[in-house]
This record gives structure tokens, C-alpha cells and sequence, in this order.
């Protein structure tokens, strides 16, 4: 009995492993794909967010925190995977850095919130609405968070970081369904991820 729980937990544990460096990897191009400067700080419109709407939904709370975690760790290392090649520490300074940190939480937030949903409601029709809401609240957490880095590195006031973050926010609503119907559509397919 122990040996065949040890065994599963061996297989858990490396299947989240891989799921983790999987989705870390998949942040990283979308990152890498061309991006579009915008507002007084010219923070780049990335499918990055998409990225990591689909890797909260898809893995969860903190699997999906990992994932990100992973990415900005290699990222600060030196691997050019931010927004147009960017990388190292000296991105901290970076006007669009407030996002790359909110991405954690955010992650996190949305992954657990979509996760709970699927147990409570399984697949039921109403399940849309609530990782419509789980999707959400990660991507208000990633704003505060990007609007904070704007204040910070760019010099922007409050008003200015938040009118500036107000361009974003269109893309980003569509990013959050795409994320969605991509998301349940991999929950059907595979159950197991969110258990």
C-alpha cells in the first residue's frame, strides 16, 4: 500500500513538474511573438497575458504560480524571453516589470479560483461565468500590480499609471474569454488536471 501511494506521488509529482515547465515554456514565446508599444510608459501589448490567463485556468493555483515563477527566473537570469528579447536584472527597472511581478499572484489567483469552480460545478453550462470571474480577479490583481510598476519605474502618477493601463484593458478582456473557452475545452478533454 505505501509503495503503490509512493509510487503515485512520484508520478504526481513529475507530472506537474513537466506540466510546469510545459506552460513556462509557452509564456515564453508568447512573450517573444511581436509586441506593440503603447501609452506614456510604451509598455508592450504582449500575448503574454493570454499566456498566462490559459496557464491559471488550465493548471491552477500553484502550478501555475510555478510556471510563472520558472519563466521570470529564467528570464532574469539572462534568457532573452521578456517582451522583445528583453531579460536580466536590469528589467526590474523596466516600466512594464510591475506586470511581470503581478503575473505571480495573478496566476495564482485565477488558477485557484478557476479550479475551485470546476469542482463545485463540474461542467455545468453556467461554468463560463465562473472562470469568467476567476479569470478576472487574477487579471485586477496583474493591474494594480502593473499600474504600481508604472508609478515606480516610469515616474507616472497614480492617474497617469492607471489612464495609461485603461489601454490595455480591451485586449486583455479578450485574451480572458480566449483563455476560457481554451481552458475548458482542455478541463473536458482532461478531467484530471483539476483535481
Amino acid at each position: 500500500m505505501t509503495t503503490t501511494h509512493h509510487r503515485t506521488s512520484t508520478t504526481n509529482l513529475g507530472r506537474d513538474l513537466a506540466l510546469i515547465a510545459v506552460f513556462a515554456a509557452f509564456i515564453a514565446v508568447c512573450a517573444l511573438l511581436p509586441a506593440v508599444s503603447v501609452g506614456p510608459a510604451a509598455v508592450p501589448i504582449t500575448l503574454q497575458t493570454l499566456a498566462i490567463y490559459t496557464t491559471a485556468l488550465i493548471l491552477g493555483g500553484k502550478r501555475a504560480a510555478f510556471a510563472v515563477i520558472l519563466y521570470l527566473v529564467a528570464g532574469l537570469l539572462g534568457l532573452p524571453i521578456f517582451a522583445r528579447g528583453g531579460a536580466g536584472f536590469g528589467t526590474i527597472a523596466s516600466p512594464s516589470f510591475g506586470y511581470l511581478l503581478g503575473f505571480v499572484p495573478g496566476a495564482f489567483i485565477a488558477g485557484y479560483l478557476s479550479h475551485l469552480a470546476l469542482r463545485l460545478y463540474g461542467n455545468k453550462k453556467s461554468q463560463f461565468i465562473h472562470q469568467l470571474g476567476a479569470v478576472l480577479a487574477g487579471f485586477a490583481v496583474i493591474q494594480i500590480f502593473g499600474i504600481a510598476g508604472m508609478m515606480i519605474n516610469a515616474n507616472l502618477s497614480l492617474q497617469a499609471a492607471a489612464l495609461a493601463a485603461t489601454l490595455y484593458i480591451p485586449g486583455d478582456l479578450i485574451k480572458c474569454a480566449l483563455a476560457i473557452v481554451v481552458a475548458l475545452a482542455v478541463h473536458r478533454a482532461f478531467p484530471a488536471l483539476s483535481r
